[in-house]
């Protein structure tokens, strides 16, 4: 059985993309840029392909994170508003 993706190394990954910096991420998202790092690193293992290009301190997404960027935007958008529907409900 293929894992699933965890929503964390999503998170991190869609804010790399999104900032372009590990530092600026580690910032945003109040970790270190070494759990960005080993986040991310950890998700292009699993996925078996380069998701982001390095260059110099900044990163750019692959075809591969492009793509990946696209649907990862997705489920973490389903995933809050799950989690704001059961909210609302009664307890």
């Amino acid at each position: 059985m293929t894992p699933i993706i965890d929503s964390r190394k999503l998170l991190a990954f869609t804010t790399l993309a999104r900032v372009g910096s590990f530092t600026l991420a580690a910032r945003e998202l109040y970790i270190t840029q070494s759990a960005v790092s080993h986040a991310i690193k950890s998700l292009e293992q699993e996925l078996d392909c380069r998701l982001f290009d390095r260059l110099g301190r900044s990163v750019k997404l692959t075809r591969a994170g492009q793509q990946l960027h696209e649907r990862a935007q997705k489920i973490l958008t389903e995933m809050k508003i799950a989690r704001a529907d059961l909210a609302e409900l009664p307890r």
